[in-house]
């Protein structure tokens, strides 16, 4: 198997959980923070709906630089929905698309002039996955806070059963 193929189900697996999540993030709460230093639940939405982006720019891109990048704006759900629909499709073709050699490859985090890191195009898709995965449990927190119900994950929830 190729490291896509072995990549894509987990991602595939991943995805369609984030995206239950991400449906339920109330928009009229955007701005609402579980504590003065946390994160406003409209930017951490918005941040999980474009990370599946960083898996694209990493596959097809030798550098995602930092500098210059947009700030955080509050969106309406369903808007923030598309997005990561939109995302999670370019990444996946990407994925899919990808060779061994790809993924291989030395790709880097950078601010400006200043390279942050550099490793294998793999490690940082399974990076960014990952990445991925510990905002969408701070927002499974941040809507159980909210008393909004919430979707199985691994495994059924008090809101959700299998």
């Amino acid at each position: 198997m190729t490291h896509a193929e072995t990549m894509l189900p987990e991602f595939d697996q991943e995805m369609a959980t984030t995206r239950r999540l991400l449906e339920r993030v109330p928009s009229d709460r955007g701005e609402w923070r579980p504590h003065p230093k946390s994160f406003p639940l409209g930017h951490l939405a918005q941040l999980v709906a474009t990370m599946p982006g960083w898996v694209t720019t990493t596959i097809r891109q030798p550098a995602i630089d930092l500098a210059g990048q947009a700030g955080y704006s509050f969106q309406k759900t369903e808007s923030l929905v598309e997005q990561f629909d939109r995302h999670v499709r370019e990444a996946r073709e990407a994925l899919a698309s990808a060779s061994d050699v790809d993924f291989v490859a030395p790709w880097s985090l950078r601010r400006g002039d200043q390279v942050l890191l550099t490793l294998p195009r793999g490690a940082a898709v399974r990076q960014h996955v990952n990445h991925l995965i510990h905002h969408r449990g701070q927002l499974s927190v941040y809507l159980r806070l909210l008393d909004v119900p919430l979707p199985s994950i691994y495994g059924p929830t008090a809101d959700e059963r299998w």
